[in-house]
């Protein structure tokens, strides 16, 4: 009895018609898939430009796209890897979020994985949509962290860091990481009144509450928690153990992400500022950036 093999996966893809190949199937006005395309030829105008892809269907049916529009197709071939040929052509503003993404990836334009992850945000930015935001200071975290490139990550935080609170704390908790972040690479870089205009705008949020008393409670679990922070020693000596380091980096990024936050509000009664800033060149080197190099050794 004969073994039965896999089917070969199928993609939906937004193709334009010159890329439809045979074998694929167009996406019919029901949302069934056509018969598969047989074969495939490119019509010219009356002046020899290409003008239209003809294709023939396996069941004799002829189909006929515009030359350079666009078709949905059922197809065999996954979509491409993203070139950096391919974000320069993207139409962006002048001096917009694009833009600047689009200059960063032009210093990795023989990286594939960077260009991939630039060019999902390239494609447009909305710095209103949470999730947007939260993908630039990924990038930006990214960018100093593995890449030590703060040069690229500030032009990142410049953005981030206008971003004015809007009273929902959901997409201010990637502008706070950016400012706790920028506050940071501020005062390593001996700009200590950068730093602290960083601090002072990320410690805004700290007062929104109007109500007296509900203002004093959220003051005293503030002070809890800037006391007595979580910085996951647990679950980092458990990756340790098991020897999983994907899962130590993930909750060293988070202890990370702890470490410039209270370092923000000055440091605690528990952990003082010296002593954060020292932990957080540990968790840099920890994390693999060549500190050394860069002026990240802790003093």
């Amino acid at each position: 009895m004969q073994t039965p093999q896999p089917e070969d996966p199928v993609y939906v893809r937004s193709v334009r018609a010159e890329q439809v190949r045979p074998g694929d199937r167009f996406i019919t006005r029901h949302g069934s898939p056509s018969a598969p395309v047989s074969s495939l030829r490119v019509l010219p105008d009356s002046f020899g430009t290409p003008a239209l892809v003809e294709a023939t269907l396996a069941s004799g049916q002829k189909a006929t796209i515009a030359y350079g529009s666009s078709i949905r197709v059922h197809t065999a071939t996954p979509t491409p890897s993203l070139t950096y040929e391919d974000l320069q052509a993207l139409p962006v503003e002048a001096e917009s979020p694009e833009a600047v993404l689009l200059s960063i990836a032009e210093h990795y334009a023989e990286d594939p994985g960077m260009v991939e992850r630039i060019g999902k945000l390239a494609r447009g930015v909305n710095l209103k949509a949470g999730a947007h935001l939260e993908d630039l200071y990924a990038l930006t975290q990214h960018l100093v962290v593995d890449r030590d490139d703060r040069a690229s990550a500030w032009r990142l935080l410049d953005i981030l860091t206008e971003i004015p609170f809007d009273g929902n704390f959901g997409r201010w908790k990637s502008v706070e990481a950016a400012l706790a972040l920028a506050a940071f690479l501020a005062y390593d870089g001996g700009d200590l009144d950068a730093a602290e205009r960083y601090s002072a705008v990320l410690r805004q949020t700290d007062h929104e509450e109007q109500d007296p008393v509900q203002a004093k409670l959220t003051a005293e679990l503030r002070q809890r928690q800037l006391d007595e922070p979580n910085l996951f020693d647990r679950e980092i000596h458990r990756a340790v153990a098991a020897r999983d380091p994907e899962t130590e980096r993930r909750w060293r990024l988070q202890r990370l992400g702890t470490l410039l936050y209270l370092l923000a509000h000055g440091g605690s009664r528990t952990l003082d500022a010296a002593e954060l800033r020292r932990r957080i060149h540990h968790e840099l080197r920890a994390l693999g950036t060549p500190g050394e190099q860069q002026g990240w050794s802790a003093s």
